[in-house]
C-alpha cells in the first residue's frame, strides 16, 4: 500500500529536456509552477531521461524555484544502461545490483536537489535480476530515508510477483490507452488490484494523434462526437476514460503545452457515461466487446 499521495494526474518530463524541448532552467521553472497552479504536483522522472541530463537540468530549476520540498512528488527510475557519453557502457544492458540501484538512487536525489524520493521504480525488468538483491537495496534505501515507495515499470505479473515475494510494490509503470489496452485485459490490472499496487499509465493517449490508420480513425470519428457531447477536447476524454478504470490508473502527461496543461484535471471532473466509455473501447478493437 502506498505511502505517498500522488496527483490525479502526474507530470511526465522526459521530453522537457535534450531529447525534445530542451527547455533552459527558467523555462523548466515556470512549467514547474504551471503544473501546480493546475494542481498537477507530481514529476516523473528517470535517470536516462536526456541521456542522464535531465534530473539536473529540472533539479536546477526546482532548487531556483524556492517551491517547498513537501509541495511536490518526485518519482524516479533506473536500471536501464544505455550507450552515451555520459556513461562508460559499450551495450545497452541493465544493472539491478544492489550497489547499482543504491547508487542511481543517491545519483538522482544529488540530481534533484532533494533528500528523498516519493516513489521510486526499476525501469524494465531484466533476466538477471536478483530478487533476493533487489530487496536489500529497497530496505536499505527506505530505512535510510531516500525513498518513501518502491515500484516497477513495465513489469508483468508474473515479474513483479518475483519481486513482491521479497519487498512490498506500491506501483507498477505500464503503456495504457484506449489504443493500448492490453494490461485490462491480459489480467496485469487484475493482479494489480488484488494486490494493492497502483498502475501509472505512460503515453496515455496512445496513438491516437500519432498514426494515421484504421483504428484512429474510427476513434477520431468518434471522439468528434463525444467533443460535442461533453465539450471538452479529445485528450481530455481520453484521459478521462484511463481515469474510469476501477484500478485507479495515473496518467503521466508529458505535454508542456500551457493549455493543456490547464486543461489536464478536467479529465478528473469528467464522468464518461458508460456506453461512451464502452465506445471508446470498441473502435479500438474495431469490433463490438467481446
Amino acid at each position: 500500500m502506498s505511502k505517498t499521495k500522488l496527483s490525479p494526474i502526474v507530470a511526465g518530463v522526459m521530453n522537457w529536456g535534450i531529447w525534445d524541448k530542451n527547455l533552459n532552467t527558467k523555462e523548466m521553472e515556470n512549467m514547474i509552477n504551471i503544473c501546480l497552479e493546475n494542481k498537477i504536483t507530481s514529476f516523473d522522472h528517470a535517470d536516462i531521461y536526456g541521456d542522464y541530463t535531465t534530473e539536473s537540468e529540472f533539479g536546477k530549476a526546482f532548487a531556483s524555484s524556492k517551491i517547498a520540498r513537501e509541495k511536490i512528488q518526485l518519482i524516479s527510475k533506473c536500471g536501464i544502461q544505455m550507450v552515451t557519453n555520459n556513461r562508460n557502457n559499450t551495450i545497452k544492458h541493465y544493472d539491478y545490483s544492489k550497489e547499482h540501484v543504491v547508487w542511481s538512487v543517491e545519483n538522482s536525489l544529488k540530481n534533484l536537489h532533494t533528500d528523498y524520493l516519493d516513489v521510486f521504480l526499476l525501469h524494465r525488468p531484466s533476466p538477471l535480476m536478483e530478487a533476493d538483491e533487489i530487496a536489500e537495496a529497497v530496505l536499505k534505501l527506505k530505512s535510510d530515508g531516500k525513498i518513501i515507495d518502491f515500484g516497477l515499470s513495465n513489469f508483468t505479473s508474473s515479474q513483479t510477483e518475483l519481486i513482491r515475494q521479497k519487498t512490498e510494490i506500491s506501483y507498477n509503470q505500464v503503456q495504457f490507452s484506449a489504443t493500448n489496452f492490453e494490461p485490462m485485459v491480459d489480467g496485469s490490472f487484475n493482479y494489480m488490484q488484488t494486490n494493492n499496487i497502483r498502475p501509472m499509465s505512460w503515453n496515455p493517449l496512445g496513438s491516437v494523434f500519432r498514426q494515421d490508420i484504421p483504428q484512429t480513425h474510427r476513434l477520431k470519428k468518434l471522439l468528434a462526437t463525444l467533443v460535442s457531447k461533453y465539450h471538452l477536447g479529445s485528450d481530455t476524454i481520453l484521459l478521462s476514460w484511463i481515469l474510469k478504470h476501477p484500478a485507479k490508473v495515473i496518467p503521466i502527461a508529458g505535454t508542456v503545452n500551457v493549455a493543456r496543461i490547464q486543461g489536464l484535471m478536467k479529465a478528473v471532473e469528467l464522468e464518461l457515461e458508460n456506453e461512451d466509455w464502452f465506445a471508446i473501447w470498441a473502435e479500438s478493437m474495431g469490433k463490438n466487446v467481446p
